[in-house]
Parts: C-alpha cells; structure tokens; sequence
C-alpha cells in the first residue's frame, strides 16, 4: 500500500458489506500491517447495523452471501445512522471513519409505494445527514458526503444538504454520460465539490465481464450492449490501448471529478490501476469513438479535444 500510493491511502466501505465483515477486515488488516490510524483515510457509508443471524441465511441481500454469521437492518434518521456510526468504528477496531455517508439513498427513497412514503423515507435521510454534520461540527469526522448510485437522487439530496465530497456510481462512464448527469457535474465543479467517479466499467461489463451495473447480462438478452463493446473493444485494440485506461482516462478527466474509485481486488491491483490513470489517451482515438457513435460528440468536443 505504501509502495503504490504516494500520500494517505483511501479505502470506500460500508457496514453492509458482509454485515460488517468488510470492516472488520479492514481493521484486522491495517493493524496486521502496522499502518498508524493517520496514514489512511477511510470512507464509510452508512445506513446499515450488524444484528444476530437469525435465520439460514441474512436477510439484508438473500442469495448473496455464503457462510456470514450475522445480518443486518437498516437504519437511517438522527440517531440510527449515529448507531451505525458507532458501530462502524467499534468493528474497526483501533480505526475511526474520516468521511462518512449515507448508503444508497436511492435504493432507499425508490422503496415507497407512495408519494406520501417516499416525503418520509426523504427526511430520514435528511435527520440521517444532520446527524452526520453534527459529528463534523464535533470535529469527530473530517468530511460528510453524499453518494448514490442514482445521479438524480444525489442532485436532490445536494439541494438540501452542503457535502464536503459527491460520489457517483455507474453514472458516469465511458458507455453512458448523459447530458443531465454533465451539467450537474459542472454545477458541482463551480461550488468547488470534489467528485469521485465509481464504477466506472459500469460493473466491469466495459472490460469483460458479463454483469452490467452489477446486474447479469448476456449477448442474447441485451445485444445492443454487447455490439457497443465490440466495437470499443475493436478500436482500443487499433490504438493499442487497454478497455480499462480508456475507461479510467475518460472517467477522470470529467467535470469536477477529482478521483476514480476502483476495485481492490486481485485482478485490479493498486500499482498498475495507478499507473494506468498516466496514460495518455490520443485524441485520435475519441474521434474514432465519436465517429463510430459510441460517445457523445458534443461531449468529445468540449471535453476531450482540448
């Protein structure tokens, strides 16, 4: 870790990623490597607390996890997401959170089955973020941002609430960025707003994989998402440069953006993905992409021909 980044290292979890394992992990592994607490800055979204197993198997996301000896509940307003935040940091163990969130408030807000449910569930999350900026005023963290998988949800959230940082997940890629999505982004830049730009192969589809937005996809059921990647694919291979640098070079160097949030694990190591985010990227090589309509031309012109 030390070797691959040069200043304090970053690391984006969540309390419901295995119903809290990930931050156990994290801590046990930090600890294990004898990084001090201030080398590292770690990022945890919240809205989710570590409750006894009870059944076969968890409830929070069935059919998902294997072998996991607790579940979790969701917990949002003032005093369930400062629960959650406590306990984060007590399954850290020796660790604290720097930035904190609220996790995927879109999935949350989209879960009402009425206007009137969906007011509600709206406040939680706003009670939820005065909580978080009490803790900030309390100087307890150093950074609350606003971050969702849904752009427009961040847009409304942002409306009301002041974050330190946005990030955004299978929003703003290669494959899809729409003109919406740039504005915002360029609204963000001027407040001066830092973005972080997740997911930015839209769930590795756009480097292989067959699951977009992490949802499983195939070439007889989505072809029209396949025939787009060949066609990328085929002009990366012409210029000689990776699906994985275009992506991350043309993730990057968005509005405002100023980091991309990739994954850890083996097959995206730290050192190369580092590496590859200094690769220069042609200009020839987006005009191909525009001449071939696989990305916006008005987009290119503004932001990649410069």
């Amino acid at each position: 870790m030390r070797t691959a980044c040069p200043g304090p290292a970053g690391f984006d979890t969540a309390g419901k990623y295995g119903a809290g394992l990930a931050l156990e992990a994290l801590g046990d592994g930090l600890r294990q490597a004898g990084v001090h607490p201030g080398e590292v800055i770690i990022s945890n979204k919240l809205g989710w607390l570590r409750t006894d197993l009870t059944t076969h198997e968890p409830t929070f996301e069935p059919g998902v996890w294997k072998d996991l000896r607790h579940d979790a509940v969701q917990r949002l307003g003032y005093e369930g997401i400062l629960a959650c935040y406590e306990q984060g940091n007590a399954l850290l163990n020796g660790y604290r959170a720097n930035w904190v969130s609220v996790h995927d408030p879109d999935e949350y807000l989209s879960a009402a089955v009425t206007p009137a449910g969906r007011a509600r569930r709206f406040r939680d999350v706003i009670d939820a973020y005065a909580a978080l900026t009490d803790l900030k005023r309390k100087e307890e963290v150093t950074a609350v941002g606003v971050g969702a998988k849904d752009w427009t949800v961040v847009k409304e959230i942002c409306e009301v609430v002041e974050p330190d940082w946005v990030m955004i997940a299978n929003s703003f890629t290669l494959h899809r960025h729409p003109a919406g999505l740039v504005a915002f982004m360029r609204q963000l830049e001027e407040q001066d707003i830092p973005i972080i730009n997740a997911a930015v192969f839209n769930g590795g589809f756009l480097t292989g994989h067959d699951y977009y937005n992490y949802r499983p996809v195939a070439p007889n059921t989505h072809p029209r998402l396949y025939h787009w990647r060949e066609k990328m694919h085929a002009i990366c291979r012409e210029f000689g440069i990776s699906p994985a640098a275009a992506c991350m070079a043309f993730a990057g160097g968005a509005p405002g953006v100023r980091s991309v949030a990739l994954n850890m694990t083996p097959a995206y190591p730290v050192a190369a993905n580092s590496d590859i985010m200094n690769i220069a990227i042609p200009a020839a090589f987006w005009q191909q992409l525009v001449k071939e309509k696989l990305i916006d031309a008005h987009y290119a012109e503004t932001h990649l021909y410069e």
